[in-house]
């Protein structure tokens, strides 16, 4: 796999720094320019104000001679490092502080017209040819009673404001440059805490691609990368065990599949073939039949188990009494239970009590349960079914007093296959998928089903069900 995410990243770094780059040096450089024009013309048209108001207003009063107004002017152009001129109506420069002044000739603008400055306060360009190179230029008119006597134009060349403004974009780079060469910590940031972290759940995906589902992603930081880091660990988990339990079924299917299929083929090819004699048949039938049996009812088990597991929580809910359901299920063991003198005992408070849940499925966690007390209980013992009500509970209980169940074993039981050593030699018909099954549709009903026993003293199953309303 092409894994280009961080050099896109650091491309992509690099084209913006490229583009901020261009971009100040274009558009950064016009809106710099622009304000500096606006901002010195701005300057300039308030000081050709004052002028025109102050010093050039008592020119044309005949209260000031035009030399003493050339001196002041001279002053202030030296401090705004600009000409000022002082023009008639007419278009002659009557006063220009950068030539010396003459007042016997005046110089005339050729097509002098302030309408074509237009309606902006400032202009640009040579101001009628009358320079080599770009001016920015204010004029404001001097009027008296109502009437324009003349204009006082302040010039200053444009490169003056050229170089403040590269002046200007020169710190502006730099700053930007220095901008982005310490922005490189983001991408450090970025490398440490995003893509590192991105690589080590890369590779745990790539391990568990390959079906090594121990690796563990080492990525601990607390945020979504971690988050994901520790979900796929948890997934692998999973998976690693689900490996192992169907590793583990199969072997087990193998094992209680194998034994039946093995007896049953070496009784009937001991009949076929004469080795048992025709008079001791019909025992090994009962045998081959026997194990037959067995075959059935752990493929019954293995389909029971399925359904439950691809349906889900798909039940038949409906209202029913549970008292009635144990009678009858107890009913069922009568015969065996009269042949090894056990007595099931029933203690049902009420005449009644009704639950909401699949009675099917109910039916089928009593019949379990109840087989189960039997097989591991003495002859001449009792085995005690209750039902008692709490808390809109309705509890069920299967006691009996048999050989117990060991401490180490309590956590299997519900493990499919799983037999403890004491059942495998005394129940060969078991198939250790009985409370699997209970389990499984206990959990479906969303109840809980919990186990008491000691060894040598008996067991006691409780599940939980919905009391009815």
């Amino acid at each position: 796999m092409n894994r280009t995410l961080y050099k896109k990243f650091i491309l992509a770094y690099v084209i913006f720094g490229i583009a901020g780059f261009v971009f100040l040096s274009t558009v950064g450089s016009r809106v710099i320019e622009q304000y500096l024009i606006e901002s010195c013309s701005s300057s300039l048209t308030r000081e050709a104000r004052s002028i025109a108001s102050r010093q050039a207003s008592l020119y044309y009063k005949e209260e000031r001679t035009l030399q003493s107004l050339y001196n002041t002017l001279s002053a202030l152009s030296s401090f705004h490092d600009a000409q000022i001129w002082l023009i008639s109506p007419d278009g002659e420069i009557l006063l220009n502080t950068e030539e010396p002044l003459d007042t016997e000739t005046y110089k005339t603008i050729q097509g002098f017209d302030p309408v074509e400055l237009g309606s902006n306060y400032y202009s640009t360009g040579d101001f009628f040819g009358q320079f080599d190179t770009e001016m920015l230029t204010v004029m404001v008119p001097v009027t008296s009673n109502y009437s324009i006597n003349g204009y006082v134009a302040i010039h200053r060349p444009l490169t003056d404001l050229y170089h403040e403004r590269e002046s200007l974009l020169l710190r502006v780079d730099l700053m930007f440059l220095v901008i982005f060469l310490l922005s490189f910590g983001i991408l450090a940031l970025f490398a440490f805490t995003v893509y590192r972290p991105l690589q080590k759940i890369i590779q745990g995906a790539d391990e568990y691609a390959e079906g090594n589902l121990t690796y563990q992603i080492q990525v601990d930081s607390q945020d979504e990368l971690g988050y994901l880091a520790r979900t796929l660990n948890y997934m692998s988990g999973e998976l690693n065990k689900i490996g192992e339990y169907q590793k583990k079924f199969v072997a087990n299917v193998s094992h209680d599949f194998r034994s039946p299929l093995t007896s049953i083929k070496g009784y009937v090819e001991a009949i076929a073939d004469g080795t048992i004699p025709p008079e001791m048949q019909d025992r090994y039938l009962n045998i081959v039949l026997f194990e037959t049996e067995r075959l059935n009812k752990l493929t019954q088990s293995l389909l029971t188990l399925n359904d439950i597991d691809s349906k889900g929580n798909m039940l038949e809910i409906t209202k029913f009494d549970i008292n009635a359901v144990i009678k009858n299920t107890a009913a069922a063991f009568e015969g065996i239970c009269t042949s090894r003198k056990i007595t099931i005992s029933l203690v049902i408070p009420s005449q009644t009590l009704y639950v909401s849940a699949d009675m099917g499925k109910i039916q089928q966690v009593l019949y379990n349960l109840i087989d189960n007390a039997i097989k591991f209980s003495n002859n001449d013992s009792t085995i005690t079914v209750e039902t008692t009500e709490k808390y809109r509970k309705v509890f069920v209980s299967v006691k009996d007093t048999g050989i117990g169940i060991p401490k180490e074993s309590l956590s299997k039981i519900w493990e499919r296959f799983y037999k403890i050593d004491a059942s495998r030699g005394k129940d060969r018909k078991g198939t250790g998928l009985g409370l699997s099954i209970v389990k499984e549709i206990i959990n479906a009903h969303n109840q809980n089903i919990n186990v008491i026993s000691t060894e040598g003293v008996g067991t006691e199953f409780i599940f939980t069900l919905d009391k009815a309303e």
